[in-house]
């Protein structure tokens, strides 16, 4: 199987390298890449520009936000399978695709999903938090559970069947989209019980208290957009069954 993986970037020059590298060293062969860059006024371009002979598709030009980059990436995405990995995030090893596409063929699965581990974002070396996730179950989203989204991996059928990312969320899109894909369409999902990916600390949904509550407000909005029942306490299981990432 075929697989995108779509890198979206803005004014990502200190970190950029890291991923396209990372993409660029997996051993499975058959991936298409894309970038997808909002404009940058730095160094990004020229970065990707020494690698843009390995780079299926670049594009440059101002967007709506990451989750409209996103979907520019989607778009353009003519494989069978579709991931993100966004600027300063990196792949653990360079046998993550092939994990990836692996399980998704022997358990016929729609999407798969591992575990995560927050780096410091000037010494990727150092791991602040562990994100370990688990098999899907129904009932575990109202626990405040949901899979780690820089490691989650669809079918582009699923995209095209059941949509992208609803741009009228700023923060909680990748969580709405999950919610809808699992829990409002069960689509067949797999487990990867090991560390994919390594992110960097400081993305838009972490940066401060008023962009955590934000984001646990948009979760909620998701659960009563997509007819789902849940208590408005999902807002504070969410941060809470984070707690133990931590330690």
């Amino acid at each position: 199987m075929k697989i995108s993986i779509i890198t979206v970037c803005f004014n990502s020059a200190k970190t950029i390298e890291d991923t396209i590298k990372s993409v660029l060293s997996q051993g499975y062969k058959n991936i298409e890449y894309i970038i997808i860059d909002g404009g940058s006024a730095d160094d990004t371009l020229a970065t990707v520009a020494k690698y843009q002979n390995q780079i299926d598709k670049i594009i440059s030009e101002p967007d709506g936000g990451i989750y409209d980059a996103m979907n520019k990436g989607l778009n353009l995405a003519e494989a069978d399978i579709v991931g993100f990995l966004n600027s300063g995030d990196f792949y653990t090893d360079e046998k993550v695709i092939s994990r990836v596409v692996e399980a998704m063929r022997v358990n016929n699965a729609d999407c798969c999903y591992g575990d995560l581990e927050y780096v410091a974002q000037h010494n990727p070396a150092r791991i602040v938090r562990r994100w370990k996730s688990e098999p899907y179950q129904d009932g575990l989203f109202e626990r405040g559970w949901h899979p780690p989204h820089p490691t989650f991996f669809a079918k582009k059928s699923v995209f095209d069947r059941y949509g992208g990312f609803d741009l009228t969320y700023d923060i909680g899109a990748d969580y709405e989209l999950m919610l809808r894909f699992l829990k409002k369409y069960n689509i067949r999902s797999c487990y990867i019980p090991s560390v994919l990916v390594k992110m960097r600390i400081g993305g838009k949904s972490n940066k401060s208290l008023r962009h955590i509550i934000k984001a646990n407000i948009e979760c909620y909005r998701a659960w009563r957009e997509n007819d789902l029942t849940v208590s408005p306490f999902i807002m504070l299981r969410k941060p809470v069954s984070k707690l133990r990432q931590y330690f």
